[in-house]
This record gives C-alpha cells, sequence and structure tokens, in this order.
C-alpha cells in the first residue's frame, strides 16, 4: 500500500469516526441525563452521573405519574404503530405487485400517484387533512380526530408511497414464471401471493417495517394535529412533551422518558440492520 493509499484511508477512519461521534452524541446526553436529578444535569450536563440508581427513580416516577399516563401512551403508540406497519407493508406489497404484474396505462398512472405522494412534503396537506377529518365527522359521523382509526388511516396514507415504490422495485426482478408455475399447480391469485411472492419480499418487508416504526413511533407532529396535546389519547412523544411546562422544564424526567421511548426502536434497528440495507438497495436498484 503506497502512502498516498494509506493517508486516504487514515483520512476517510477519521472522517467516519468524527461523524460516528457526532451522531451519538445526542443519545450519550440522554442516556447519563437519564441517571440524574434535575440540579445535577444543570450543573455537570456531560459528566455520568454519581448514582445511576436515579434512573430507576426517574422510571418510577414517570410510570406513576397520574398527570401523565405514560403506560396508557405507551399503549396507544404501541395499538397505533402494530396496525399502521401491518396495513401499510402488506397492502403496499400487493398493491406494488398488482402495479407490476398489470401491464396497462392505468397501472402505469396509478404508480406515478403513488410517487407523487413522496413529493408533496407533508406541512403542505397536514391542514387539510384535519378539515377533511372535521368533514368526515360532520358528514358520517364517523369520528376522525382524537381516535385510533384517525391516527392509522393517516399514517396508511403517508407511508403507502414509499413502501409501493419499494416493493415495485424489487418485484420487478421476481420471475413470472415462478408465479405461473403456482398458477399451474393450482394455486389462485391470492395463494401465489402470500405463498410465492411474500416470503421473497422479506427484505423490502424488514425495511419498510423498520423504517415506518422509526417514523410512526417518534412522530409528534401529526398525532399533536390529529390527536391533539393534552388528550385523554396520546402517544408517548405527546406525553413526554407533558413534562416540559411553560415555566419548569423538567428535565430529568424528560431524559428518562426519551430513553425508555427510544430504547425499542433502538433494539430493533440494531437487530435488523443488514435487513435494512440490503431492502434499501434491492428497492431501489432492482
Amino acid at each position: 500500500m503506497t502512502l498516498r493509499r494509506k493517508l486516504v484511508t487514515y483520512s476517510l477512519t477519521l472522517v467516519t469516526l468524527i461523524l460516528f461521534l457526532i451522531t451519538i452524541f445526542p443519545f450519550f446526553i440522554i442516556v447519563i441525563n437519564s441517571a440524574k436529578a434535575s440540579l445535577e444535569i444543570m450543573t455537570n450536563p456531560i459528566t455520568f452521573p454519581k448514582h445511576w440508581g436515579q434512573l430507576l427513580t426517574n422510571i418510577k416516577i414517570i410510570w406513576s405519574k397520574p398527570t401523565i399516563r405514560y403506560s396508557a401512551s405507551l399503549f396507544t403508540s404501541v395499538v397505533i404503530t402494530f396496525f399502521s406497519l401491518l396495513t401499510i407493508s402488506i397492502f403496499s406489497a400487493m398493491a406494488a405487485w398488482v402495479l407490476v404484474r398489470t401491464k396497462s396505462k392505468a397501472s402505469t398512472f396509478i404508480f406515478l400517484l403513488f410517487l407523487s405522494g413522496l413529493i408533496i412534503p407533508f406541512q403542505v396537506v397536514m391542514f387539510p387533512l384535519v378539515s377533511l377529518f372535521r368533514i368526515i365527522n360532520e358528514t358520517t359521523g364517523i369520528p376522525m380526530l382524537r381516535t385510533f382509526h384517525g391516527m392509522i388511516l393517516a399514517y396508511i396514507g403517508f407511508g403507502a408511497p414509499l413502501a409501493v415504490f419499494m416493493f415495485h422495485g424489487f418485484i420487478k426482478s421476481i420471475p413470472k414464471e415462478l408465479e405461473e408455475a403456482a398458477t399451474i399447480d393450482g394455486c389462485n391469485k391470492a395463494q401465489v401471493f402470500f405463498l410465492i411472492v411474500m416470503p421473497i419480499l422479506k427484505p423490502i418487508f424488514v425495511t419498510i417495517i423498520i423504517l415506518n416504526a422509526i417514523w410512526i413511533w417518534n412522530d409528534f407532529l401529526l398525532p399533536s394535529l390529529v390527536l391533539g396535546v393534552g388528550q385523554d389519547v396520546q402517544t408517548i412523544p405527546l406525553a413526554i412533551r407533558a413534562f416540559a411546562g411553560s415555566f419548569v422544564k423538567k428535565w430529568d424526567l424528560i431524559m428518562t422518558a426519551v430513553l425508555m421511548a427510544a430504547a425499542p426502536i433502538v433494539v430493533g434497528f440494531l437487530i435488523a440492520q443488514k435487513h435494512i440495507i440490503k431492502g434499501m438497495v434491492s428497492g431501489s436498484i432492482k
């Protein structure tokens, strides 16, 4: 290895290390400050805690605080995230499969409609969405605001475009002969999809589930519009917001609540990161 090559390698390694430290620093701050009292955070925010046992104390306070109702917020987040992911992944895969196998101008047009959902920013449609939910409530009597199904429906609408795009790119690489052979063996359309196509889509499914889980679990803006801040039905990000009052911010409880909320997503991401990279590459190239 020449001197120039070594210099380039060491430089790239150094840049990667610096970027890693910058990325991990906020999480490091959250971890060490979640095991401190508020006074210790204000005086020594970047030092290790004196007693890690304070973390358990903070968790007990959060879990038992009646005004926050963290357990109820956790249940709400789990229900909304689970059913949103289930619907987005399965129905987007089915839609992409039909669009790929149906060669027509209509299927191309519908696929372009899905792609347009990736271009339009959420901020453009967030207020019309709330107005639409109010109109549906007034005309049909079906409550869409401050409900589970309203949140799930909104997440399906915003999560489907990317999912369809990724599934579409991967399904095009699947040989059609596999499906034709299954049809000859007596499988109907549903059996072909669930028994033949769906197992092949595993890398994309994992990618879609993890990416959307991170987004839905941590989302604050959409729940604040559809559910409202300080309401009976609220997700974890809305519950964490309650610790930050107008005059007093309980940083010890905020840090601990953020750590509790981030832990499941971080663990899931670390477990499935290989599938995420594989799925992203497969969905964009194939």
